[in-house]
């Protein structure tokens, strides 16, 4: 999937130790996803990473944007799927 990743977000990834594997691999196969509360253009893409001790890993990107838009990425600690 062709998707935007803006210079704030790679320093995020890094800051977070999120791998830019991982960020596409929720992106392109989440295990859930969810409609943001706030924002309908918005969706949270899921997915556990087991390299990273099982944490979940939430993508949040804009799907109305060609090409999509991701927001931020991070690990939710409150997260588990099942």
């Amino acid at each position: 999937m062709e998707y935007v990743l803006t210079e704030h977000d790679r320093d995020a990834l890094q800051k977070r130790q999120i791998a830019l594997a991982w960020l596409e691999r929720a992106l392109n196969a989440p295990e859930a996803t969810e409609a943001d509360r706030v924002d309908p253009d918005l969706e949270h893409r899921l997915a556990r990473i087991p390299e990273f001790g099982d944490r979940v890993l939430c993508v949040i990107v804009n799907t109305k944007r060609t090409p999509p838009f991701v927001v931020t990425a991070f690990f939710d600690r409150r997260r588990t799927l099942p």
